[in-house]
């Protein structure tokens, strides 16, 4: 039971394998179809092993790139709007009401055409938001997580120092709304979560600017040592006098 707990990571899954190993009857397996489940499970393991770097990968680019909208409704909900827009700039661009059903165009315009229902969200319907909102809540929780999606985008497009500060307070926001819809809780204002916002927003860039000019310092420093070092090559070799050729030999 040890060692299968080991392989699943799972005591009630390890348990049941155990108890239906005790009641089935089984039956052997050839050797063909054992190098066949062995591919099958390379397979599986290192399609796993590329899904983990490729999230691993998504999480530092969006991280540089965008962010507050990776922090606010994460990494590949993100991404996916930023590509279906073509840019950071495009979907910055977009209002909050184009945000809310991008990529949702065919439902709209058959929507549109046979004078039905518009759909309420696209792309954002994969955020964790609208799947704990009640159902007579998401066409709400949509609009108004569309508005911070937008706000963020904004943000990440034109700040000269990109941080995750208002990613993070527009989420607390979202969260806040989401309560209100349920217990009918007051949250807070949106000035005053800004205002906390910007004050965190100035130290964090702050912060980030000191660790750039620290690398550029060592980088520079490098940079230094190592012209410096081709420079005394460069000299030594102008400087060593070729030897003297015996007599009678050809120079």
């Amino acid at each position: 039971l040890e060692k299968l707990e080991e392989l699943t990571m799972d005591g009630a899954k390890a348990k049941a394998i155990l108890d239906a190993s005790r009641s089935s009857m089984g039956m052997d397996i050839s050797a063909i179809d054992l190098i066949n489940i062995e591919s099958f499970s390379s397979r599986v393991v290192s399609l796993s092993e590329y899904r983990q770097s490729l999230h691993t990968y998504l999480r530092s680019k969006m991280s540089q790139v965008a962010p507050s909208l990776s922090a606010l409704i994460g990494e590949a909900v993100g991404a996916r709007l930023i590509a279906h827009a073509g840019s950071l700039t495009n979907l910055a661009k977009y209002p909050a009401s184009t945000v809310q059903i991008l990529g949702a165009e065919k439902a709209l315009f058959r929507a549109l055409k046979t004078r039905g229902n518009t759909p309420k969200y696209g792309l954002i319907f994969h955020s964790t938001f609208i799947g704990r909102a009640a159902a007579k809540n998401k066409g709400r929780i949509s609009r108004y997580l569309a508005n911070k999606c937008s706000i963020a985008s904004r943000i990440d497009c034109f700040s000269e120092v990109p941080t995750s500060v208002f990613g993070e307070k527009l989420r607390e926001q979202v969260e806040e709304r989401l309560s209100f819809y349920e217990t009918g809780e007051i949250p807070r204002k949106n000035l005053d979560v800004m205002k906390e916002a910007m004050v965190q927003a100035e130290e964090a860039a702050a912060e980030i600017t000191r660790k750039l000019e620290k690398q550029e310092k060592k980088r520079l420093k490098k940079e230094k040592k190592r012209l410096a070092a081709l420079a005394l090559a460069s000299s030594e070799n102008s400087s060593s006098t070729p030897e003297e050729c015996e007599e009678g030999d050809r120079c």
